[in-house]
Order: structure tokens, then sequence, then C-alpha cells
């Protein structure tokens, strides 16, 4: 998979962000018998992404996210809630520290685009838009049915949600400059109402999958001039690729999706670029399987 990323890359940090705890999606990665291992399968899915991607040169720096295995708790509504504000802090930390123009990052979970993103709304002020290419709108909150962190993630850009978490972010993202692309499952009914509240527009895989134009309109009307786009894998179309957690059928194809990311590239000047929900399901039972052989253990 390549995008075009011919812009200056004068201070683009790529940020490996393996944070898994987000999900809660064990009992949906059916081929992986251990749920410990499937529950984790995020970590691993970020490092694969920052091996499969092109070597550019940037720098290159990974959040510290803990692979203990502890018993996971609900806090306030959102599950291993105190494990994600610290790792919250530390990505916020390598960011001000870096002070990057631009920002790649490989995850982890949907959730890995809250620090970028808000940090970056922070850096160029209510001139950021977010293009959120996902099956889902990721808009529930704490309390709901579905305590997943991941669930919570555009919610939590637009400065709702967990305050613990939230309290450490730098800026929000105004409903009206967010955009999901892909949208074609909102799991709840409850969810469609609360899209509707918040006002944020979505376009179906049907409204652009023969070209970018309703997304580039979108954009323009917007008036900002920096765009930062999340890409989760389960926005593909199953039967091309099983390459996330969601499997919702009738997605867009690897084909789509970039056109769309490169097209809104050529538009705006794009500073964060995620690349989020990689479930390298094969990849962990080899890894499993690697583990019970003689000489590498």
């Amino acid at each position: 998979m390549t995008f075009n990323m011919t812009m200056a890359q004068n201070n683009t940090l790529r940020l490996i962000y393996p944070q898994w705890q987000g999900g809660d999606i064990a009992k949906w990665i059916t081929e992986v018998k251990d749920p410990e291992q499937a529950s984790r399968g995020y970590y691993l899915g970020a490092h694969l992404l920052d091996f499969l991607a092109p070597s550019t040169g940037q720098t290159t720096l990974t959040v510290p996210v803990s692979t203990e295995l502890c018993k996971r708790v609900v806090t306030d509504g959102v599950l291993d809630r105190d494990a994600i504000a610290q790792q919250t802090r530390a990505a916020l930390d390598i960011l001000d520290i870096e002070k990057p123009d631009r920002i790649v990052t490989l995850g982890g979970e949907c959730s890995v685009s809250v620090v970028p993103f808000t940090w970056l709304a922070s850096k160029y002020p209510d001139d950021v838009a977010v293009i959120w290419i996902d099956a889902h709108p990721d808009i529930t909150l704490p309390g709901d049915v579905y305590p997943a962190y991941h669930a919570m993630a555009v919610t939590a850009l637009m400065g709702d949600g967990d305050k613990k978490i939230l309290g450490q972010l730098p800026a929000k993202i105004d409903p009206s400059r967010i955009l999901f692309v892909g949208l074609r499952d909102w799991e709840r009914d409850e969810i469609k109402v609360r899209q509707n509240e918040y006002g944020i527009k979505h376009l179906t895989p049907e409204e652009t999958v023969s070209g970018s134009e309703k997304v580039i309109e979108w954009l323009r009307n917007t008036g900002a001039s920096n765009v930062a786009i999340h890409f989760d894998m389960d926005v593909l179309d199953p039967n091309e690729i099983i390459a996330a957690v969601g499997v919702v059928p009738d997605g867009l194809k690897i084909a789509e999706v970039v056109r769309v990311i490169n097209d809104v590239a050529k538009e705006k000047n794009l500073v964060g670029l995620t690349v989020a929900e990689p479930m390298p399901r094969t990849a962990i039972i080899l890894k499993e399987m690697l583990n019970q052989l003689p000489l590498l253990k």
C-alpha cells in the first residue's frame, strides 16, 4: 500500500503507537484461541505497519505502551482508562519535545489519532479539518454499553468524554470540521441520533467509489488549510482483504482509499495521517507457533 507523500518531509514524525487497551475485541478474533493474545494483536499490528511502510528517513519514535496482561477494569465507563491516560501523557510528551510539522501515526486501535490530531489542532489553531475514513463513527461515550475507548475516539477529539484523558489534550476539534468517509455501520440507533446531534456529516462507500469530489467539496467548505486523515482499515471491503477487526461488508477497495487520501493531499496541506486498527490474525498465530519451538524459546 503506497500513499503519495511527496510533500516536503521537513520535520515529519513517524509515531509508532501500539496502543491496544482501547479495544475490547477478542471475541471477534475467533482464529486466535488465546483471548489475551487477540487483545494485544494491535501491538503487533502497529510494529508490522512500521516494518511494511516505506523507509523515508523520517524521525521515528515509539510511544511506550504496556503489554502487561493484568485484569482489565472499567473505570468511569472506560475500559483500561488509567493505562490509556498514562499512554496519552507519554505520547504528548514525545510531541511536545519533537514539535513536528506533520505526524504519521501507525497504530494501534483507533484512539491513537486522538493525541496527534488534537496536538496538531493546537499547533494550527482553528485551521485543521479531519477526515475520518472508517466503517464506524467512533462517537460512543463513557457509560455506553460498549466501554472501549477506541469507539470514543472522535468524541474525544471534540472534547467530549472521560475527564482524566481529555484533561491532558491540548485542543479540541469542532464537529463541523470532521467528515466520516466510508461509514456504513452505526451498530446502534442511538449512535445515529448522536451523530445527528453533533452535526457530523458523512459519506457512504457508494458516495466515494467513483471519485473524491464530495470529499474535496466538503473540505473546501470548511475553510481549513490543513487536514488530518484517519484511516481505520476496517473501512476496507472484506471481500478484498481482512486487515482489521471489523468485517462489515460492502466497504471501500484499497485503491479507492488510496485515491481519496492522495486527492485530499493534493488539495490541502496534509499534516496528519493515521493508519489504525491492524489486526494481523495470521501473524499472531505464527508468533504463538514460534514461541513453542525448541531453540527459539
